[in-house]
Parts: structure tokens; C-alpha cells; sequence
């Protein structure tokens, strides 16, 4: 069927796709930065949904008995969930870093993970997971007549034994839609204005030293916005489709059964665009990494990687030797030349001017 189809295509581009991203940054050192084990982690996220969850969802979709047993039955919600809430905390947390990066426009970005940012990556899975479990006390096996025969299928259990789960279990879908999808646009929203603003007072006062610095930072900042849009179109088919059934379905309603075909329908609809996440954000998630901003890659990495379009890393060329200070305590030694640094012949002169007198 279409579905099947959609979904095989899915699995191998999206496994291609985040692997070769993991690799890119796991074999290359002047890649291993704040912003790149950020998206790191969501790479990483969208891997394991996609090994995991997506072949077994295609499944369920296909057959109509679950043969996995109850602990495949609540692990794989459980992944589905952990993951999501991996993508959404990672995405607000790219949304706070190009903020923090574009208000601290003068300090410059050092080779290296600083410790906090390992340490808020940690807690970004850690609360992602601890989210998760709910989902997987929730699920069951639940035995259904059809058609003269006994099914055990994958579902969320009507019977729950308490009282948060029963409470889980009525405000899930607004809990899902507000957190999972709701949150992200919102700190998106916030610190993007804050950042518009930032950059507007300081537009004026800017060292022309830093032009081409600032210039990258802000084509970071547009990448990470459009990964934010990206999610929310590919998650919007599937939360409206629940958001609907919660709110308009009615057990009474003689035409019913129209409706819930229709919801069927996009809930199909919205479960692969919700899979096609994690496939097309390694593309733009590579444009972090690679962007033709950059002029300043080193000669010696793979070409992949010396494609003269590194944008969240700093590479070496041999020129003036600048050693400067991440935040934190991260230590990043590099190699640059004027010309990478935004400095012309006139603006050199004037630098010295001033620094002579």
C-alpha cells in the first residue's frame, strides 16, 4: 500500500540521513561544539524512533492482532514519546542558544563541548524520559471481539489502576498538544523576538570585525527557526486529528461513523507526516553544519567536510593564532586569518591606529 511505501522510504532516508549526521560530527573535532551535540542529540532521538518504533507501527498498521507481547507493547509508545520530547526540549534549547549567541555577539565560539552543555543535554534525555513513562504504564494488550473473533491489540487501556493514570488518561491529548507541540512554537516565538530586538538596537554598534562572525550566527538562527517550522507542520495533521476527536465526536450522533473515517484518514496522514520529522530534519540539520556563509574550512577533513561551508565550527588554516575562551571554562584553541575574521586592509589600519595611540 501507499503507507508502506512511505514508511520504507522514511525509514531508509531518515537512517541515512541521522547516521551520516552522527558520524559527521563524531569523526571531525572542530565540529564537536555547543550547538553541534544539540543537534547531535536530535539525530540521535530521531534514530532510535526510527529503528524502533517505525517498522512496528507499520505493522500494527497492516495486521490486525499484536503478536509482540505486552512489553513491546509499552515499549514502543514509550520511544515514541522519549523522542519527541527529545526533539521538542532540544528545540528550545537551539531556540535559548542562538539567542544567548546573537545578545553575546562578541564572544567567539571555542573547539569543544563546554561542561554545561553536557550537562543540559543529559537533562534534556532525562526529562524527556521520565515524560515517557506515563505512556508506558498506560498502554496495554487489550482483548477486542471482530467479527466473531478475539484480537489482542496495542492500545491505551480504559481501565487504569491510579488515579494519575486515569487522570492521564482523559487530559493526554491536551497534555500532548500543549507540551509536545505547543511549547516549542512558543519559546521559539519568545527568544526570537528577544533575539530580533537584540540585534536591532545593537545593528549600529557592531565592530566591523565580527560582520562575517555575526553573519553566521544569524543564518544559525534562521536554520534552527525553519527546523521549528518544520516540526510543526509534519506534528500539526496528527494533534489536530486527535484534538478533533476529543472534542467533536459524540457516541450518540447518528453519523458517526463518517466521522471517525475521516479522522482515520488523517490520523494516517498525520502519523506519516509525524515519521517524516525525523527524515527531513537531517537535511536541515546538515545546513547547520554545512553553509556556503563560511569560507573557512580546513583543507586536510574529508571532503564532505572541507567543502569551504563549515558553519557551526571553527577549522583551522595557518594565519594569525588566536586562542580565545568559551563560556564555562571550554578552552577551544584555533587558527585564523583577517579575511575570516571580517577584517579588510582598512579596518587592519584602523585597529592599529587606535591601538598605537
Amino acid at each position: 500500500s501507499i503507507n508502506t511505501i512511505v514508511s520504507c522510504t522514511i525509514f531508509v532516508v531518515g537512517i541515512i540521513g541521522n547516521s551520516t549526521l552522527l558520524r559527521i560530527i563524531y569523526k571531525n573535532k572542530c565540529m564537536r561544539n555547543g550547538p553541534n551535540v544539540l543537534i547531535a542529540s536530535l539525530a540521535l532521538g530521531d534514530l532510535l524512533y526510527i529503528l524502533i518504533a517505525l517498522p512496528i507501527n507499520v505493522y500494527k498498521l497492516l495486521a490486525k492482532d499484536w503478536p509482540f507481547g505486552v512489553q513491546v507493547c509499552k515499549l514502543v509508545p514509550f520511544i515514541q514519546k522519549a523522542s519527541v520530547g527529545i526533539t521538542v526540549l532540544s528545540l528550545c534549547a537551539l531556540s535559548i542558544d542562538r539567542c544567548r549567541a546573537v545578545a553575546s555577539w562578541s564572544r567567539i565560539q571555542g573547539i569543544g563541548i563546554p561542561m554545561w552543555k553536557a550537562v543540559e543535554v543529559v537533562l534534556i534525555w532525562a526529562v524527556a524520559i521520565v515524560l515517557a513513562v506515563p505512556e508506558a504504564i498506560a498502554f496495554d494488550m487489550v482483548e477486542l471481539s471482530y467479527w466473531e473473533q478475539h484480537l489482542w491489540v496495542c492500545m491505551l487501556a480504559s481501565e487504569q489502576k491510579s488515579r494519575f493514570m486515569m487522570f492521564y488518561r482523559d487530559v493526554k491529548d491536551w497534555w500532548l498538544f500543549g507540551f509536545y507541540f505547543c511549547l516549542p512554537l512558543v519559546c521559539t516565538g519568545i527568544f526570537y523576538t528577544l533575539m530580533s530586538c537584540e540585534m536591532l538596537s545593537k545593528r549600529n554598534g557592531m565592530r566591523i570585525a565580527l560582520n562575517d562572525h555575526m553573519k553566521r550566527r544569524r543564518e544559525v538562527a534562521k536554520t534552527v527557526f525553519c527546523l521549528v517550522v518544520i516540526f510543526a507542520l509534519c506534528w500539526l495533521p496528527l494533534h489536530l486529528s486527535r484534538i478533533l476527536k476529543k472534542t467533536i465526536y459524540d457516541q450518540t450522533d447518528p453519523n458517526r461513523c463518517e466521522l471517525l473515517s475521516f479522522l482515520l484518514v488523517m490520523d494516517y496522514f498525520g502519523i506519516n507526516m509525524a515519521s517524516l520529522n525525523s527524515c527531513i530534519k537531517p537535511l536541515a540539520q546538515h545546513s547547520l553544519l554545512f553553509s556556503p556563509v563560511s569560507h573557512t574550512c580546513d583543507l586536510s577533513l574529508p571532503p564532505l567536510v572541507s567543502s569551504q561551508s563549515c558553519l557551526c565550527c571553527w577549522c583551522q588554516r595557518p594565519a594569525l593564532s588566536i586562542t580565545p575562551t568559551d563560556e564555562k571554562g571550554s578552552v577551544g584553541k584555533w587558527k585564523a586569518t583577517g579575511q575570516e575574521l571580517g577584517l579588510d586592509r582598512s579596518s587592519s589600519r584602523l585597529s592599529n591606529k587606535y591601538s598605537s595611540s
